[in-house]
């Protein structure tokens, strides 16, 4: 694996290195060892999964408050798509940046992001799949969302949205007040 650091403080773009032969390929995808030489976190509790169907489907920006922060190993199963975290992290070098990578199957690269930053991504193709390993279980109560057109954070899209679903058409401005 290689790890190549984001604009975000504690994020990460890891690509694999496969090795292929006669049978197809076979690749690390995670290592604990690998993690935590990177001073990342090795646990993840709970694994997602997400489908869109049509290219253009938007997911987020969402995380989890304090004390259940999560950090995300997240990448495209099946699909590309336009994958983004921005640090929502008050005492962070990077507080408010952006950053973004698009994830591809065919690629089986990664993107690293730690607990304390919003998430989301932008299907670049229809049949997108993601796969995401988290620090922490899901807990309802603590679920946030900030708009993924604020302002704030002036995040370049490839492309306007064409689905979303109404919790993230309807997700509130950030404000430093937002329980982050």
């Amino acid at each position: 694996m290689r790890f190549a650091p984001s604009r975000i403080a504690g994020a990460f773009f890891i690509d694999v290195d496969g090795h292929g032969d006669e049978r197809g390929l076979f690749a690390r995808t995670f290592c604990a060892e690998t993690f935590a030489s990177h001073g990342l976190v090795t646990r993840f509790p709970q694994c997602n999964v997400s489908y869109s169907a049509v290219r253009g489907t938007l997911r987020g920006l969402h995380y989890q408050a304090a004390p259940h922060g999560e950090a995300k190993l997240v990448r495209a199963t099946r699909g590309r798509v336009f994958d983004v975290a921005v640090d929502l992290r008050p005492g962070s070098g990077t507080y408010l940046a952006w950053d973004a990578v698009e994830l591809d199957w065919r690629r089986r690269n990664a993107f690293y992001i730690p607990e304390g930053c919003a998430h989301g991504l932008l299907t670049l193709e229809d049949d997108c799949e993601v796969f995401y390993q988290m620090s922490a279980a899901y807990v309802p109560e603590l679920a946030r969302c900030v708009r993924w057109d604020d302002p704030a954070f002036a995040i370049a899209w490839p492309m306007a949205p064409t689905t979303m679903n109404n919790r993230d058409a309807t997700c509130a401005y950030f404000t430093p007040e937002t329980d982050a």
